[in-house]
């Protein structure tokens, strides 16, 4: 398994309450329990270690809806490999990482809003309200020992441009490394990859996301 793709499968279900893993031969299955996302299987490997036979096969055992599917491959090479039955995310993800720095510095707040930072269940949140309260930008991030996988980083398209994604993302990253967390890791959207990039992260690979959307 690699070992990217095993820290962002660790931190994931911390940062979402999901169940343990359960190891398979190909990588992991995890149940997470909403009506949409029941369980989802995630491919251990990156690339071309990512097979076509292994993906058919577990494809082909998925009958119900809402049962996701995540393979660390170029979605124009899995998406013929699903078969019937699949929506495929026409959006392409990316396996990203980055070194973590304890001495960070502290990320400035635009005038006007506020920023606060909480912990529960071992999971650091930011949230950045407006001058007027309303939401403006929010993420969090989930140390897992060395590594830390951040996670459900948004920002309000009334708010964008304005550096509030930017000060989550060093606010997390901070909050990590002085919980030890020394390489963080995530899963990002086109969107996200741009403003990742310009604060150091590095792809790692593509990914593949699908869903069971019918019987």
């Amino acid at each position: 398994m690699d070992t990217i793709v095993r820290s962002w499968v660790e931190g994931w279900v911390v940062s979402r309450g999901a169940a343990p893993p359960a190891a398979r031969e190909w990588g992991w299955t995890i149940d997470v329990g909403r009506p949409d996302h029941v369980s989802r299987h995630v491919f251990g490997g990156v690339g071309e270690a990512v097979s076509e036979t292994a993906v058919r096969k577990v494809a082909d055992t998925v009958t119900g809806a809402g049962v996701q599917f995540k393979a660390f491959r170029d979605p124009a090479e899995v998406g013929g490999w699903l078969g019937d039955g699949w929506w495929i995310d026409p959006e392409p993800g990316w396996l990203m990482s980055v070194p973590l720095t304890a001495s960070a510095p502290a990320p400035a707040v635009p005038d006007g809003y506020r920023l606060r930072t909480w912990t529960r269940g071992g999971v650091l949140r930011a949230l950045v309200t407006a001058p007027d309260g309303s939401w403006a930008a929010s993420g969090q991030i989930a140390p897992t020992g060395p590594t830390a996988v951040a996670d459900m980083i948004e920002a309000s398209p009334e708010h964008r441009r304005r550096g509030l994604g930017t000060l989550v993302m060093r606010t997390l990253q901070r909050g990590a490394a002085d919980a030890g967390a020394r390489t963080g890791v995530l899963a990002g959207t086109p969107d996200g990859r741009a403003l990742y990039e310009t604060l150091g992260w590095r792809t790692v690979a593509p990914l593949t996301s699908a869903r069971r959307v019918k019987d």
